[in-house]
């Protein structure tokens, strides 16, 4: 049967065209499209929360108006003491979670190419995760004392394991073909995990570091409430603090600065994961 290369020609120009053209938005309207579900799940949530106001559904200093709430934030975000809090509160989640992150990806290639040590503490490592990070304080405030030890402990008790099965689950996926090929070109060893298995690996390993960020997160916000180091006002530290003089507004607008970090945090994380499956060739565009 014939085959009619004119109209397959003009079909494959056609989707040409249209993928040139979706690739020529702007990139106001790709963050437009991005952002607007968000806003409008923020505004549900807060029309949602002025109605239980209105209805009082509980005492006014203890669900205070979206109102009270906007205005403590903006006062709140003026001082000194809460742009350090943010400051503090950043730096502990950070400094953690690259311990952790390290921690992690040499107990995780270890654990996956060595059977000795998967079978020894291979079911540890999800164990541990599983793993309430609260459980962990009495422990290190026992080892550490109210210290920023103590809370570096439970961060990366609580990251490293996601990390670790990340990597595990990243080696134990490449492909065998992929492995017998990078032999066959000579890569051995660390060259073999660098340039073969490392890349192979990828997307587990960056699922594993965004579920590694999210405990170590938890665990930090946890220990801020809990280990309150004088001269230190953590987010967590002011919003214990504002608890105790029974300042409703004043924990809301901290809870929503901490959901504020923790979503710019999970948007870096998810343009790495688009980077890397863009890079697969699993997203087009």
């Amino acid at each position: 049967m014939a085959v009619d290369t004119t109209r397959t020609i003009a079909g494959l120009d056609a989707l040409d065209l249209a993928g040139k053209a979706g690739k020529g938005r702007s990139r106001g309207a790709r963050l437009w499209a991005g952002t607007w579900p968000k806003l409008l799940a923020i505004g549900i949530f807060v029309a949602f929360w002025q109605i239980l106001y209105w209805a009082e559904w509980r005492p006014p200093y203890v669900l205070p108006s979206p109102t009270d709430w906007l205005t403590s934030l903006g006062e709140r975000a003026q001082t000194e003491e809460f742009q350090r809090g943010i400051f503090v509160t950043i730096r502990r989640g950070v400094v953690g979670f690259a311990i952790a992150t390290v921690i992690g990806v040499l107990i995780g290639i270890a654990v996956a190419r060595i059977r000795i040590l998967r079978a020894a503490i291979g079911s540890m490592i999800t164990a541990l995760q599983t793993m309430p990070s609260i459980a962990w304080f009495p422990l290190a405030i026992l080892l550490f004392q109210l210290t920023e030890s103590a809370i570096q402990f439970v961060i990366i008790l609580g990251a490293a394991p996601s990390i670790a099965n990340g990597v595990i689950a990243g080696v134990d996926y490449v492909p065998t073909l992929l492995l017998r090929a990078g032999r066959n070109i000579g890569a051995r060893g660390i060259a073999l995990y660098r340039y073969v298995i490392a890349p192979a690996s990828l997307p587990h390993i960056v699922a594993g570091l965004k579920q590694g960020w999210a405990f170590a997160w938890r665990s930090l916000m946890a220990g801020e409430l809990l280990v309150l180091i004088p001269n230190t006002p953590s987010l967590g530290a002011q919003m214990q603090f504002a608890r105790d003089f029974s300042d409703a507004p004043g924990v809301i607008a901290i809870m929503s600065a901490i959901f504020v970090i923790g979503i710019a945090v999970d948007l870096a994380f998810t343009a790495a994961d688009r980077a890397v499956r863009r890079r697969w060739g699993l997203l087009g565009g």
